[in-house]
């Protein structure tokens, strides 16, 4: 693997990190949304990654099949989870259905948070993994000295 097939393959990461960060800040903003433009509460999204191999391949395959180092990731979409959506009971709420029940968002704060922490985590790794790349470049070209 070259110097900037590294790079490439840990930006890559990054950016998707990134964007599953924005997600995860966008699902704990609306986890009390009860009305959308879409109707009715707000549900929970996920992004998808897959290798930048080209080609798909399932989660026992990639386990036993060599992978090209260096390829990096992709995002692939953002899904919404059809997780049913909790009920709550406050009749006074505009939302509320003829037995005063709200429908609420299938957002958990809990999950939210951790994954939060694990895109995080997954973000700073390929930032150690960058670095690691660009300081051993950078002893490379002081050989030469």
């Amino acid at each position: 693997m070259g110097l900037f097939q590294a790079i490439d393959a840990s930006a890559s990461g990054m950016t998707a990190e990134r964007l599953r960060m924005d997600v995860i800040s966008n699902n704990i903003a609306n986890a009390n949304t009860t009305r959308t433009v879409e109707g009715g509460p707000y549900r929970r999204q996920m992004v998808v990654f897959e290798p930048r191999t080209g080609k798909r391949t399932s989660f026992g395959q990639m386990l036993s099949e060599q992978m090209d180092a260096g390829d990096g990731v992709r995002v692939t979409g953002i899904t919404k989870d059809n997780a049913p959506f909790k009920l709550m009971y406050d009749p006074n709420h505009p939302d509320a259905n003829r037995d005063g029940y709200v429908e609420m968002p299938n957002v958990t704060i809990v999950s939210e948070m951790v994954d939060m922490i694990t895109a995080s985590r997954a973000y700073e790794a390929n930032v150690t993994a960058a670095n690691a790349a660009k300081s051993m470049a950078t002893k490379a070209l002081e050989i030469g000295k």
